[in-house]
């Protein structure tokens, strides 16, 4: 078998076991990412020097005994909002074109001490705002299973770079589905966890109360390792949250005799493609058969979920990109008359449409005279939603439903209708705002040859209930396209 075929699991096992080594597995994978990239444009950064040295540094740890885990010397991706010491971090935006951080993330640090090779840093849409991964400033990503069809986003550079095997595993931010939807365009899974669970120290942030740091990989246990490995609390991270329930790979069992998940109505309706609508049904089919029950139910208030994503996500943008300014680092204005010309040419050069029209929007729900009206009644609207999921959770273990109301769209059609393009968040954004974890599974294709994603919402703190059910989907035979 080819290395490139193994999860990263599977890759790390055969290291330990010293069938392969970390610079094996990091030249092969280098060799795929100059042959895909020009095709596929995963990444925005790829550090081969880095990657190499790193690579055998980790293999003398490996062949010394101090490094032992699952993922050491497993050659990985990271999206380009994670800052990395030494490494540019753009956020795929003009205005941090020449950024390099003095410090590493901390999910990224985490990484690292797990052994993890850092291969590069992927495309992303601009600051994280999009679905698509075409608002970034360096050119857009491409789906691996059909080049003329977007791979989702904010982090589709992270899933296509997993799925066209440019790299084992991937991190990527999740602010409104931003890895569970690429990862249903591309066919490859990835878990939001519990707000709080990932230390948001080095992400460039976006919606401070709904990003967190999450893993895409090939396979169930390759999300459910990384995640384990990257979840710690963090005192340099005010929203971290001290759990001693961390050991996510013992929820890989496959067994879900005796639980209960519920379909939410409001989520089968208008708006969702019927293949895609017939992959959720079958995927519930197979998870009856399993042993678990499941039933459908009215969750509620799914129509206020992106009115009021939008308006937090946007106010709480405009205040943490408002330290963008050309003042210390990123883009300066090379012509301006003052402080404040250079102000706004700096951030009008370097901000693309998408941000600044969030920027814009942002900045007027939070004005005086439209706070109370917008922003206040979105956050009222916020604890609404969390109220209606702990209702649900009162009765079921997890809920089922699709990742995205379509396959991946072909490139250029949402940019045309943003509101198009958010409407595409439907079933991703809800999450975010109770602060729930969730996970995408591939259910099978449609007729194009398009993966359909299944996405499992837990309650918090419980990413364990939905890995297993993940896991036990996975192993019959089901959850693999």
């Amino acid at each position: 078998m080819s290395i490139l075929k193994l999860s990263a699991t599977e890759l790390g096992k055969k290291i330990r076991d010293r069938e392969l080594t970390a610079v094996e597995a990091t030249e092969a994978v280098l060799r795929q990412i100059r042959e895909q990239e020009p095709r596929i444009h995963a990444y925005v950064t790829v550090d081969e020097e880095g990657a190499r040295k790193r690579a055998a540094q980790v293999q003398a740890q490996i062949e010394a005994g101090t490094l032992k885990g699952p993922l050491a010397g497993v050659p990985a991706a990271v999206k380009d909002n994670l800052c990395t010491k030494g490494l540019k971090t753009t956020c795929s935006s003009n205005i941090l074109y020449n950024f390099v951080p003095s410090y590493t993330a901390e999910a990224v640090a985490n990484l690292e001490r797990a052994g993890a090779v850092v291969l590069g840093k992927t495309n992303m849409d601009e600051f994280a705002m999009g679905s698509t991964t075409e608002t970034s400033a360096f050119g857009v990503t491409k789906n691996p299973w059909d080049t003329e069809r977007v791979p989702g986003g904010s982090s589709g550079g992270s899933c296509a770079a997993v799925a066209a095997e440019e790299c084992f595993y991937a991190l990527g931010s999740d602010t409104g589905g931003s890895i569970r939807q690429p990862s249903s365009f591309c066919g490859v899974m990835g878990i939001k966890p519990t707000y709080g669970t990932v230390s948001r120290y080095g992400l460039i942030a976006y919606g401070s109360s709904l990003d967190q740091v999450g893993p895409v990989g090939k396979n169930v246990s390759d999300c459910a390792a990384v995640l384990e490995a990257i979840s710690s609390y963090d005192r340099k991270d005010s929203t971290s949250i001290p759990r001693k329930d961390l050991d996510f790979t013992a929820a890989l069992k496959a067994d879900v005799r005796g639980m209960k998940m519920g379909i939410p109505r409001d989520y089968l309706g208008e708006g969702l493609d019927g293949e895609v609508r017939e992959g959720i049904l079958r995927a519930a089919d197979v998870l009856r058969s399993l042993g678990a029950r499941v039933e459908e139910f009215d969750l509620s208030l799914t129509e206020y979920g992106i009115p009021a994503y939008y308006v937090i996500a946007s106010a709480e943008a405009s205040s943490n990109l408002s330290r963008f300014d050309g003042v210390k680092y990123g883009l300066r204005a090379e012509e301006y008359e003052g402080l404040h010309q250079m102000y706004k040419k700096s951030r009008s050069e370097g901000f693309g449409t998408e941000v600044k029209r969030r920027i814009m929007l942002g900045s007027f729900v939070l004005s005086s005279g439209y706070y109370d009206a917008y922003y206040l009644k979105a956050l009222r609207t916020k604890a609404l939603i969390k109220q209606a999921f702990d209702r649900a959770f009162a009765e079921y273990d997890v809920i089922l439903s699709p990742a995205a109301p379509t396959t991946a769209p072909r490139l250029g059609e949402s940019l045309k209708d943003p509101l198009k393009m958010y409407l595409g968040d439907i079933y991703t954004i809800s999450v975010n705002l109770a602060g729930l974890p969730a996970m995408t599974v591939p259910c099978g294709r449609d007729s194009k040859g398009l993966p359909i994603g299944l996405q499992l919402i837990g309650d918090c703190f419980r990413e364990k209930k939905i890995i297993q059910a993940a896991y036990a989907y996975e192993q019959s035979g089901e959850g693999r396209i």
